[in-house]
């Protein structure tokens, strides 16, 4: 499983419109780069409003790149990631809780869960939305959940930051009666 998910690309630029017959991109979505990264705010502002209790959390950085042809030639597409940083506190006692919350609620809405990584350190689940998103979750540095969408190919375009630039994510900080819990008391 570890293998897959080396390989596993989280963007999933180039995705929508292809066949495995013909490699052809003619058929991308007709959005541009900035549609398709609301689109992607909006997976993410709804995943973290399914988590209960809530976390509190921080807008990440935003990147963008072209996307290239079966060719490995650039196209005039482009694919965009956005990212949040969960800084509530979340105990390795609560972090399958967490991750099983947010791959429950994926499920309900229709994404298909594509990996899981069952680490004791690092933990993370793979999804992909009816439109070819791609959304992860997993636990980084300092047990600091950390979400992620990706979009597939859409027409070159600026992007905007969803929110002001906070610069890079605090460190989990905020404490929270159930999340911080370590099950021990």
């Amino acid at each position: 499983m570890t293998a897959l998910l080396l390989i596993l690309p989280l963007s999933a630029c180039g995705m929508l419109g292809e066949s495995s017959e013909n490699n052809s991109t003619e058929n991308v979505p007709n959005v541009n780069m900035q549609e398709a990264a609301n689109r992607a705010d909006t997976v993410l502002d709804m995943t973290l409003k399914a988590i209960k209790p809530e976390v509190e959390w921080v807008y990440g950085e935003t990147t963008s790149q072209a996307c290239t042809d079966w060719k490995n030639e650039e196209t005039e597409t482009g694919a965009v990631s956005r990212r949040r940083a969960v800084t509530t506190i979340i105990s390795k006692e609560r972090r399958g809780n967490f991750l099983g919350g947010v791959e429950d609620f994926w499920k309900k809405s229709g994404y298909e869960i594509i990996a899981v990584r069952d680490s004791a350190t690092h933990p993370a689940v793979y999804a992909e939305t009816p439109e070819g998103f791609r959304i992860r979750l997993m636990f980084g540095a300092k047990g600091q959940a950390l979400l992620q969408a990706s979009t597939p190919c859409a027409e070159q375009s600026d992007v905007t930051d969803p929110k002001e630039d906070t610069g890079p994510a605090p460190a989990p900080n905020a404490e929270s009666d159930f999340w911080s819990a370590s099950g021990n008391s």
